[in-house]
């Protein structure tokens, strides 16, 4: 692909394939972005303001417009030389948007909801706008073309949500919204008469995304410790309460193995050796959303259990203290298939072992429900590091 004056836009085949210090800088305005999804649902499981179910309803759209924010960011810097000026501005640009748009999560469906929501349809527009304008439609016009036609489509949903004095119509609007979105992410913006590419195509640099995913994983871990940390600093230091910080650390620890063993360590060679890189990232960033879901809610369940270790269990608060790891191990069983071509009989036996614990935790105080999880996140650890031991190191051998 020709580039006029030597200005380098896409990366070369020797491009440094590490973030750049820039692009780390960007997750940091993310940390902050989750705090806030993680402190609005934490409030609906105990105050009862906006209802449970709503609650979660909301916090997950407000995530996965964050999500499709990030998403885009780092698939485009994946394609693009992150060191090049013009990429360096969107990079900023993102930066600032996804911070107005964090700081407006805790009432993001209420007076900020106007917003959130202009904020994002101009950061996701603007930002391809400009990099078209400034790159004088290099490296693909056709590209921005597919991103604005699909944009075009979903912003009207977002503003008129946003606007609307009605709160009742704005869930709808930025369901409808959301799925438009996420279906020309991942379908590659298809769009009459120049079709579908997925952004970048054969060219994403393997190592980079890779390391991108593994990157904002940490972070969602690292959200959960910081949940945890301002939880038990807050409270009495009860020896209750004492036990529950010792179990949440002890359960993100036990994320963090989970997701590292074999499979999650080895993105870079996986995306590699696939016979379509760009089929196999974007669906790794799929298995990567339901992860990252999960961890942000079951560090929720971990702070309902340091702050309220005893007494009465909510039934709604197993959509944390369980739900959150089932989604966990969903997502993480997707990223095994999609490096392997199989799924470990650990992630099943655990996905089966906290669907038929439901009954009995709904009998057990918080502290308890919540040990009992970590016990099944333990046995599917102690699975994984007996069957390392016992076979030779495997390759990657992804369906695609």
């Amino acid at each position: 692909m020709s580039e006029p004056r030597g200005v380098r836009l896409v990366r070369g085949e020797t491009s440094r394939q590490r973030a750049t210090f820039l692009e780390l800088f960007l997750d940091l305005v993310f940390v902050f972005a989750l705090t806030r999804i993680s402190a609005r649902v934490i409030s609906d499981f105990t105050d009862g303001q906006r209802g449970v179910y709503a609650g979660l309803g909301q916090a997950l759209l407000l995530f996965l417009a964050l999500w499709a924010v990030w998403s885009l960011t780092v698939w485009s810097t994946s394609w693009l030389d992150p060191e090049a000026s013009i990429v360096q501005t969107v990079i900023v640009l993102t930066a600032v948007g996804a911070m107005t748009m964090a700081v407006a999560v805790p009432d993001g469906f209420g007076a900020r909801a106007s917003l959130f929501a202009i904020t994002y349809v101009s950061l996701q527009i603007g930002r391809v706008v400009y990099f078209h304008l400034a790159g004088h439609g290099r490296p693909d016009p056709r590209q921005t073309f597919r991103v604005l036609f699909w944009f075009g489509l979903s912003a009207p949903l977002w503003v008129i949500g946003g606007l609307a004095a009605e709160g009742t119509i704005r869930g709808p609007l930025w369901t409808a919204a959301v799925l438009i979105d996420y279906t020309g992410l991942f379908l590659g913006w298809p769009t009459p008469r120049v079709g579908a590419q997925r952004i970048g195509g054969q060219a994403i640099a393997a190592g980079h995304l890779a390391e991108r995913y593994q990157q904002f994983l940490l972070i969602a871990i690292g959200e959960a410790i910081f949940v945890i940390g301002l939880a038990f600093s807050g409270s009495e230091f009860h020896a209750d309460q004492t036990a529950g910080f010792v179990l949440a650390l002890a359960t993100t620890v036990l994320l963090w193995r989970i997701y590292f063993h074999v499979a999650g360590g080895l993105l870079d060679a996986a995306i590699g050796r696939s016979r379509n890189a760009a089929r196999l990232a974007t669906d790794m960033a799929s298995a990567h959303l339901i992860m990252i879901a999960g961890i942000v809610l079951t560090g929720v369940g971990l702070e309902l259990f340091i702050t309220e270790p005893r007494g009465h269990l909510p039934a709604a608060w197993l959509i944390a203290i369980l739900g959150g790891p089932v989604l966990f191990l969903v997502g993480r069983a997707t990223l095994e298939y999609q490096v392997f071509a199989r799924v470990s009989r650990s992630r099943i036996a655990g996905l089966l072992a906290l669907g038929l614990l439901v009954p009995v935790t709904l009998r057990l105080d918080p502290l308890s429900a919540g040990a009992v999880t970590a016990v099944v996140l333990l046995g599917v650890a102690v699975a994984d590091s007996r069957r390392s031991r016992q076979r030779p190191p495997e390759t990657p051998t992804p369906p695609l």
